[in-house]
């Protein structure tokens, strides 16, 4: 009787850590080389402002950009959010031309705050960690 009761208060307890460990949606990019990103004032959920504010084309910039959205977990279920703040446009570098240009929406959090990114035409935001909200507050305010 012993025996049953360990085996089965082990079970409970891996069933338990297991659903600690489920697993995350991040956003996602193509395969491919990013060549510049462009940052816009934004003019509202499903619009692209193509009246570009920033560019970023260096690797160290690029690099970030790409880690926070990659990074960025997704939050259940539908939201309804503010307007966002910036309008972010992912280029990538083809020899062949004809990628999609990946455009995402961006609320900036402030210090020590998440940032949320959403798929232009989605009704899903992803969270980044405030780190990442640091690392992104750095290049786009200071520009």
């Amino acid at each position: 009787m012993k025996v049953l009761m360990w085996v089965a208060s082990i079970l409970c307890l891996l069933l338990l850590v297991g659903c600690q460990f489920r697993p995350t949606e991040t956003m996602s990019l193509l395969d491919e080389k990013i060549a510049v990103i462009h940052i816009a004032k934004s003019k509202g959920i499903g619009e692209m402002n193509e009246d570009i504010l920033i560019s970023f084309k260096d690797k160290q910039s690029l690099d970030i950009f790409e880690k926070a959205i990659k990074t960025a977990v997704k939050e259940p279920g539908k939201v309804n959010v503010l307007e966002p703040e910036y309008d972010v446009m992912v280029e990538y570098k083809s020899k062949e031309g004809g990628l999609p240009v990946h455009a995402l929406h961006l609320w900036l959090g402030k210090e020590k705050e998440k940032s949320t990114f959403m798929y232009m035409m989605d009704d899903y935001i992803y969270h980044t960690s405030p780190q990442m909200t640091s690392k992104l507050r750095k290049l786009i305010l200071s520009e």
